[in-house]
């Protein structure tokens, strides 16, 4: 095994974990923000009021792309065990 095939894997798996990480983050970066904004604008400055919106935010994406986010990660561990021929040989 190179030292080139070890870093085109490291680099396959890191985008991966990117794609299927970004939808959640995403989300639970926008419903922090708008919550905070509304606690800015009514002055109301309870730090647990922004964890009831994310949880069901973040629940509702799960829900929503999870079966996106699997299939995403089912083809890329997938392609890497049909690629250890390749690598060992």
């Amino acid at each position: 095994m190179t030292p080139e095939t070890v870093i085109t894997l490291v680099q396959n798996g890191l985008f991966v974990l990117i794609i299927v990480a970004a939808p959640p983050l995403l989300v639970s970066l926008l419903v922090g923000l708008l919550v905070s904004i509304l606690q800015a604008a009514t002055q109301i400055n309870e730090m647990t009021l922004t964890f009831i919106p994310k949880l069901v935010a973040m629940f509702l994406v799960m829900i929503l792309a999870g079966p996106w986010m699997l299939s995403t990660l089912m083809d890329y561990i997938t392609r890497l065990f049909q690629s250890i021929p390749l690598v060992i040989g």
